[in-house]
């Protein structure tokens, strides 16, 4: 009977010599969405594993949807683009409440055609001076903003072949270039992102409002690819 207690005592004291030996390491990178460990951004679910630093980031066009860039806000009239495809990697993922920052490194644009007078076809319609700065946060509407790096401001080139030859069109983003993100489609949303003319021909419009919707946003660097989600 005097054992006993001995023995419960003994194994108590083994048992936590084994879970301070256990590193802290091995735990699990999930937490519940809330936990103040969860950080912006986490990949497979809200709360899930975490995005790493350095993970690349992916999304194409939201299905059935174009990427346009107008004359004005209001109008119809430009150039509209059946595929485009963004790509980026993540630079720092805080715990949330935060703002987690990243490096746009690729926005391109295909299949693209033109109902402006004059223009036959679109020979191009691409973006200069990447890298772009990208931060992502969770306050409301879960903000997202592009800034320009150093190689320059965010811009914007269409090649236009028209019935009087080829025209190049040179834009620069005018303001700052700012979306949302979007945990159902797991998407990101730019509307009327407004650029104005930075060169090229006199046919040129003096604006170009850029508007575009893409998504799933997938964590490419992360097996199966799973989609991102802001916490």
């Amino acid at each position: 009977m005097r054992m006993r207690p001995h023995f419960a005592v003994s194994a108590a004291v083994a048992a936590l010599a084994l879970a301070a030996a256990i590193p802290a390491s091995a735990a699990p990178a999930i937490a519940a969405p809330g936990d103040s460990a969860v950080p912006v951004l986490t990949a497979g679910s809200a709360g899930g594993t975490a995005v790493a630093a350095g993970d690349a980031l992916a999304a194409p066009l939201a299905a059935n949807t174009s990427a346009t860039f107008y004359s004005t806000a209001t109008s119809t009239t430009g150039v509209t683009c059946a595929t485009s495809q963004l790509s980026g990697t993540v630079l720092s993922n805080p715990a949330a409440p935060g703002t987690a920052t990243g490096s746009l490194t690729g926005l391109t644009f295909g299949s693209c055609t033109s109902n402006v007078t004059g223009v036959t076809s679109v020979k191009s319609l691409t973006v200069g001076a990447l890298p772009y700065g990208v931060a992502i946060g969770d306050g409301a509407g879960l903000p997202v903003t592009l800034t320009g790096g150093s190689a320059g401001p965010i811009q914007a080139t269409a090649v236009l072949n028209s019935w009087f030859g080829t025209i190049t069109c040179s834009f620069q983003l005018s303001g700052a270039f700012t979306g949302s993100a979007d945990n159902t489609a797991h998407g990101l949303t730019f509307v009327n992102e407004h650029f104005v003319k930075s060169g090229g021909s006199g046919l040129c419009p003096a604006d170009g409002y850029f508007s575009a919707a893409y998504g799933p946003v997938a964590d490419t660097s992360q097996p199966g690819a799973p989609a991102a989600y802001v916490n």
